[in-house]
């Protein structure tokens, strides 16, 4: 059973009388259990739909669509799947604890990973979920990995009952689903010859594994339970190696790269990322493969549409990680706009200094970097480190950040996004 959450007006559902809060009971006799179930028994252009209004009283409705017309209707957010795995290397592990409850769910849903691209590890998947990704073709899916050797993966789970991955992707891939896949590397454990093995077994799957991501472990001041080592430069260069042999290999063989090492694995490696070609279409791009060659590229396009703002005094808020890698593009919005670019690196205060990377900056890193800058005729922080509701990860507004300091403040993906507009209009 699942619920409505809202009906656009003017719609199929509204026309049908379909409140809010009704409950959606079946779709041409076969019930609706969760959105997936929606979603595909409502893609016939014939429906019967069993309902229960609000007020208790049970319904059915019949339509016919013409050229798949949506419906029109929201449904409440699912129950998501909790994670029953305890990963060493899990991110919410190493959450301090008082922020919102929200950020400390750990879901392992394939529902989600169908849907929003979220990383799963299948780990919970029942033989009914198994049949129910291949009758709907969920593909791709998004899965992590992190080891095709099944006690190396029982280890790094810490979770001695989970199924064997390769079985499990073995069996959808024979039925036609295909996968991005990830890889969280803890040094001594998935490493050496385990990486070598599960890149073997991915690459033997075939065009099944539409991509793969080897990224390494990331750990804040809060991450308790890890045991492991710390990944190093020479770890971290070792790991390249195996992940551009296969690279290399793909390229020859197949016209692609197809398996990646993350941005941060070349910076801890030292390493010069590679140019755009590498990526292909950046498939893993959220999961930090390509983020910051996308960046340049973005830049070196959008250059010509940047607003000259002579004598404008600029400053560019970013992570340790980013910013060796920003001198080179701030020289040339310098010589396009002929503003003055300041980058100013600030430390994150919420995960401690292990943690570099621009996005998971916090209001109050914003604030502790700026605070006293009201030399600056205006600033830009990542615009990745706000949600869709412009809140910070640690629960600061972006209009409580910017009623705090003496300058104007606006969320960048690229710079472009806000250079492009007139200098009037952004220093408001």
């Amino acid at each position: 059973m699942v619920k409505v959450s809202r009906v656009e007006e003017n719609s199929v559902g509204a026309e049908l009388g379909i409140l809010p809060g009704t409950e959606l009971l079946s779709v041409n006799d076969r019930p609706v259990n969760d959105f997936l179930d929606w979603e595909f028994l409502t893609a016939d252009e014939e429906l019967v739909i069993e309902a229960r209004q609000p007020d208790g009283e049970e319904i059915v409705y019949e339509l016919e669509r013409l050229d798949g017309e949506p419906l029109g209707i929201s449904l409440v957010p699912p129950t998501v799947r909790r994670c029953a795995n305890r990963c060493e290397f899990c991110f919410i592990e190493g959450l301090p604890e008082g922020l919102r409850k929200p950020l400390y769910i750990r879901d392992d849903d394939y529902r989600l990973s169908f849907a929003y691209g979220n990383f799963a590890t299948l780990s919970n998947v029942k033989e009914r979920d198994i049949q129910r990704i291949l009758d709907y073709r969920l593909s791709p899916l998004y899965v992590s990995v992190h080891a095709t050797n099944h006690e190396a993966r029982k280890i790094l789970l810490n979770n001695p009952r989970v199924p064997d991955i390769k079985a499990q992707l073995g069996r959808l891939a024979a039925g036609g689903i295909s996968f991005h896949c990830q890889m969280v590397v803890v040094p001594g454990l998935n490493d050496g010859d385990v990486l070598e093995e599960s890149l073997r077994d991915l690459w033997d799957m075939g065009d099944a594994v539409l991509s793969a991501a080897v990224v390494p472990v990331g750990l804040t001041q809060f991450s308790h339970i890890y045991t492991g080592k710390r990944m190093d430069r020479e770890t971290a260069s070792t790991i390249l190696d195996q992940v551009e042999k296969f690279g290399s290999l793909a390229l020859r063989q197949r016209g692609e790269t197809w398996v990646f090492g993350s941005d941060e694995l070349y910076m801890l490696a030292g390493r010069e990322l590679p140019g755009a070609s590498h990526y292909g279409e950046f498939a893993q791009i959220e999961n930090g493969v390509g983020a910051v060659t996308s960046l340049r590229m973005r830049v070196a396009q959008g250059l010509s549409r940047v607003k000259r703002r002579e004598g404008d005094r600029i400053g560019v808020v970013t992570g340790l990680a980013m910013a060796p890698l920003m001198e080179p593009l701030l020289e040339k919005l310098t010589a396009k706009s002929g503003a003055s670019f300041e980058l100013i690196v600030a430390e994150n205060s919420l995960f401690g200094p292990t943690i570099t990377t621009a996005g998971l900056l916090v209001g109050r890193d914003i604030i502790t970097a700026l605070h006293d800058r009201s030399d600056l005729d205006y600033a830009l922080i990542p615009a990745e480190t706000i949600n869709e509701d412009s809140v910070f990860l640690d629960d600061f507004t972006l209009e409580a950040v910017r009623g705090a300091l003496p300058m104007p403040i606006f969320p960048s993906y690229d710079f472009i996004d806000v250079l492009q507009s007139e200098p009037t209009a952004v220093a408001v």
